[in-house]
């Protein structure tokens, strides 16, 4: 069976907010098949990018800050939005500094998602940041509060397959870094499973 063409034309935009925590605008569409679509609401994002960060003693990084759209206080993989005309990785270790303090010599790229992309566009870049060592302190934007916390890459795992990361990007970004680092491992019917520890 041959695939349709699915993507659509833009036949008109209008810009609704211009606020730089918040691009908003109100496209009319026109499908392959020749429906309007109209209104379709798009909010813009710059790309952000997030990372698995594990310190030289083999300890992860995350981090503890309050998110009021939800009014919960998440533990999360260290990130932020990348700057324009900055390279990815570049902008990876950017954020790791200016949230943990921390250096890393090795950023391995994961893989990109999409967070919601029925509204916003925005992509995620994931990463895997290793030997991290502390040589700075954390220099926050100012209505950021975040509290770093240490945890074992066991610990990690364990919080994955109990669904307690909230934040989705940063649930994929752990599931991308714990099959590279081998502690999950694809299963040849499709699933995944966890590796058991040795001894």
């Amino acid at each position: 069976m041959s695939e349709q063409p699915l993507k659509w034309d833009i036949l008109s935009s209008e810009y609704i907010s211009n606020h730089v925590y918040f691009t908003a605008r109100r496209d009319r569409c026109r499908r392959q098949d020749g429906v309007i679509v109209d209104p379709y609401f798009v909010v813009e994002l710059p790309t952000s990018a997030t990372a698995v960060a594990l310190t030289a003693e083999g300890k992860v990084l995350m981090t503890r800050q309050y998110r009021h759209p939800i009014g919960q206080v998440l533990l999360e993989t260290p990130g932020g939005f990348i700057d324009p005309g900055e390279d990815f990785v570049t902008g990876m270790r950017r954020e790791l500094m200016e949230e943990t303090g921390y250096s890393f010599p090795q950023v391995e790229y994961l893989g990109r998602v999409a967070g919601n992309p029925g509204v916003l566009t925005g992509f995620t870049e994931l990463y895997l940041a290793t030997g991290g060592v502390k040589t700075g302190s954390q220099h926050l934007d100012h209505n950021e509060e975040i509290q770093v916390v240490e945890i074992p890459l066991n610990e990690l795992l364990q919080m994955l397959i109990n669904n307690q990361i909230v934040q989705s990007l940063h649930a994929n970004c752990i599931f991308y870094a714990l099959l590279k680092l081998g502690l999950l491992q694809a299963h040849p019917s499709g699933s995944t499973r966890r590796v058991p520890p040795v001894g």
